[in-house]
């Protein structure tokens, strides 16, 4: 059940309100734009775009790890490609769901959306919007991070891996033509033209799709977290304002100005509420899927690297500084969440409280008292996103690398 965006039909307040919201959502309305999840308004044939989106987007990730799945158990006997192929398979397949999530959440993070525009639209004073634009460039900052590495690690290893396959590979003096993702000879044969040409192009397709979906998961919780970080810089400065008032306009009464600010501290933890759950499936996919990756990775990178391998062992190395940088992205907003929500409480304290009415005094309480409960992101609601979370994740990923270097030698 929806929240109320409260004042969302008001006249706006801020007169910039368009070009903040441009400014801050460009980027993740770019690449959601792309999967089919970003909200948009169509009219006519246009307004089943996005659906069309949404099913080529399904069916190209699902015809690949049908495709991969079945290579790796009727063809290939080798056990190190075979575990390269089912790191594959698994990072498509968690993609996939992760996807999915997305998906089945797209009226939650469009009403979101919605609450972020109203509240860029409702900002009363010019060092509020200051605030808010503060934390509106570190989430735009962070999003382009993540798109930066990702896109480029993914790139990489469509063009130069898929480059050095071809090359390497040769049968009586004739060029075996491999993929990158390994296609089924029993349903297609990629050696002859122009099915090789046709296959490649379909995953260079869908290697964007994948790499669509990882950025605009951490694009969505940079955008909707650090929206809560500015809005808590507005409590605070109408908390430092409670005492002399001399920013409000409205009522030089505590009380009042008071109760305006636990209305806006109320609207702010029901719309991180709202973000936690939107957000929880996505996380946890990311986070189990990530961890198990980045182990596979370590694992290839040590293989080629014994093999001599260069190329391999540089495109593997941009892939697991990709993923492991795009985690620490996520660990680190979940935990600028939590830190910055704590604040609040810190900042009733420094006030000058002893100067406010005895009853006013009481009522800061209850503020302090509710940020002892941060608002957070977590990862299915078992693990929290943060920075010691990322640290269990490094270490879950030695584990798994030490197992694996058991089961198969290199």
């Amino acid at each position: 059940m929806h929240l109320s965006v409260r004042r969302q039909t008001d006249p706006p307040q801020n007169t910039n309100y368009e070009e903040d919201i441009i400014y801050v959502t460009k980027h993740n309305k770019w690449i959601l734009n792309c999967i089919g999840i970003w909200p948009t308004v169509l009219k006519g044939m246009g307004k089943f775009l996005p659906k069309v989106v949404i099913g080529f987007s399904n069916l190209v990730p699902f015809f690949t790890i049908v495709q991969c799945l079945l290579y790796i158990i009727l063809e290939e006997k080798n056990p190190l490609l075979r575990l390269r192929f089912c790191s594959l398979a698994w990072y498509s397949s968690i993609n996939l769901m992760k996807y999915w999530a997305l998906i089945a959440r797209k009226l939650d993070i469009e009403y979101c959306i919605k609450w972020v525009q109203t509240d860029w639209k409702q900002v009363k004073f010019q060092r509020n919007r200051m605030l808010m634009l503060k934390y509106g460039k570190i989430g735009r900052d962070l999003t382009i991070y993540s798109a930066v590495f990702m896109y480029s690690a993914g790139m990489c290893y469509i063009t130069i891996m898929q480059y050095a396959m071809r090359m390497s590979l040769k049968e009586n003096n004739r060029t075996i033509r491999i993929l990158v993702y390994p296609i089924y000879s029993g349903l297609f044969d990629t050696q002859k033209s122009p099915v090789y040409e046709i296959m490649y192009v379909f995953q260079c397709i869908y290697a964007f799709i994948c790499i669509s979906v990882t950025v605009g998961c951490c694009g969505l919780a940079a955008l909707f977290a650090t929206h809560v970080c500015g809005q808590i810089d507005v409590v605070i400065s109408q908390l430092d304002d409670l005492v002399d008032g001399t920013f409000s306009k409205k009522s030089s009464n505590p009380n009042t100005r008071l109760m305006e600010i636990v209305k806006h501290h109320i609207r702010i933890l029901k719309f991180s509420a709202m973000i936690e759950t939107v957000l929880q499936e996505v996380c946890f996919f990311d986070f189990v899927g990530t961890t198990l990756l980045i182990c596979s990775l370590q694992y290839l990178c040590i293989a080629d690297l014994q093999y001599n391998n260069k190329i391999g062992l540089a495109t593997y190395s941009m892939l697991l500084i990709a993923f492991t940088f795009n985690m620490i992205l996520l660990c680190y907003i979940g935990n600028l969440l939590m830190e910055k929500s704590t604040s609040v409480g810190i900042s009733c304290y420094m006030i000058e409280w002893y100067r406010l009415p005895g009853k006013t005094m009481q009522d800061l309480i209850l503020i302090i008292a509710m940020s002892n409960s941060p608002a957070k992101i977590s990862a299915g609601r078992i693990f929290l996103l943060s920075l010691p979370a990322f640290g269990n994740i490094m270490k879950t990923s030695f584990a798994y690398l030490n197992f694996v270097r058991k089961t198969i030698v290199v």
